[in-house]
């Protein structure tokens, strides 16, 4: 195994997933892990050893390592390299970059997850030809990667992409996980189906009462797996809660188009990923509604679940120039 091997990290709230990945950006080997929650520095120390495992597993040694590209949830301090609070883990100012790259010597990147995926759609996936560019992660959470005329936006702190934090109800009916009103991922996510469910069963009580749903007891206890699965079996109340949420992703997609301007958009994510007729394919007639803009392609990622990873990889064999400058 010659020189040229390169780490891509993907940190979830859930789960760590690691990859080798040779100089083209292919991923000969991986690995995942329960993301550490036991101290901040148990994060850095198990990807150190992830990696080291790995490079073991396909031949190769510390020496062939040239880089290592890491995306991560958020919210970020880009400048520092740390993992500022993460609203599903419980831990802050986790260190990523400073204790990576003492640990192996070569240059390591930090972004949010979504920005890695952005960059993996750029260099490896659909957004090849694409100087304006947007992923969407409909999952747990809601979020978005965005380039605009070939550069790919970050912000002062790394977050200039928030897309699940913009207001999408003014009234404010439901609480977001990061505690604000209105938010699209309120909504639409996966954490937030369950949420419209309890809504839509206080104002539609009728339809709610002959729903398989309602026979699960508290709404919040659901998975948008079981709103999904019971749409797609022709639960009448599935489907109301179903075709609610599109109409939020409809207007979180407009409004992602009314300010970004994007000749491409891809959507990933668990949520659009195993829904696709529910998710994506409204959304393609819905958007119209509320987009300004030219509305452009809107497909799903062809990356599937890996687009992250594509992008940490990308990230550390140096493809993409990031617009930070670190704080040491």
């Amino acid at each position: 195994m010659g020189t040229g091997l390169v780490a891509g990290v993907d940190i979830g709230a859930t789960y760590t997933r690691v990859v080798i990945a040779d100089e083209k950006g292919r991923i000969l080997d991986r690995t995942k892990f329960e993301t550490p929650r036991s101290s901040r520095e148990a994060v850095p120390a198990s990807i150190a050893h992830a990696i080291r495992e790995l490079l073991k597993r396909v031949g190769g040694s510390e020496k062939d390592l040239r880089g290592v590209g890491v995306g991560s949830i958020g919210p970020l301090d880009v400048k520092r390299g740390v993992i500022v609070r993460a609203a599903n883990l419980p831990l802050e100012n986790v260190p990523i970059l400073e204790p990576l790259e003492s640990e192996f010597g070569v240059s390591t990147y930090l972004v949010n997850d979504c920005v890695a995926a952005v960059i993996g759609e750029k260099h490896m996936g659909a957004g090849r030809e694409h100087e304006n560019l947007v992923y969407i992660t409909i999952s747990t959470g809601i979020g978005g990667g965005v380039y605009v005329d070939g550069r790919v936006l970050l912000g002062k702190d790394g977050n200039a992409h928030e897309i699940g934090h913009m207001v999408v109800d003014a009234e404010g009916k439901l609480v977001c996980g990061c505690g604000k009103r209105g938010h699209w991922e309120a909504y639409s996510s996966g954490s937030g189906v369950p949420k419209l469910v309890r809504l839509l069963a206080e104002e539609r009580p009728e339809l709610f009462k002959r729903s398989v749903l309602a026979s699960r007891g508290d709404p919040l206890k659901l998975t948008s797996k079981d709103v999904y699965e019971a749409a797609k079996a022709g639960d009448a109340f599935a489907r109301a809660v179903v075709e609610e949420a599109a109409r939020y992703n409809a207007m979180g997609v407009a409004n992602v188009i009314n300010v970004y301007d994007p000749s491409l958009i891809t959507v990933g994510g668990s949520v659009a990923l195993n829904n696709v007729e529910l998710v994506v394919e409204p959304l393609k007639w819905m958007v119209h509604e509320y987009a300004v803009n030219r509305v452009p392609e809107i497909i799903v990622t062809p990356l599937g679940e890996d687009v992250g990873l594509y992008g940490a990889v990308a990230l550390a064999l140096g493809l993409e120039q990031l617009p930070i400058k670190r704080s040491r």
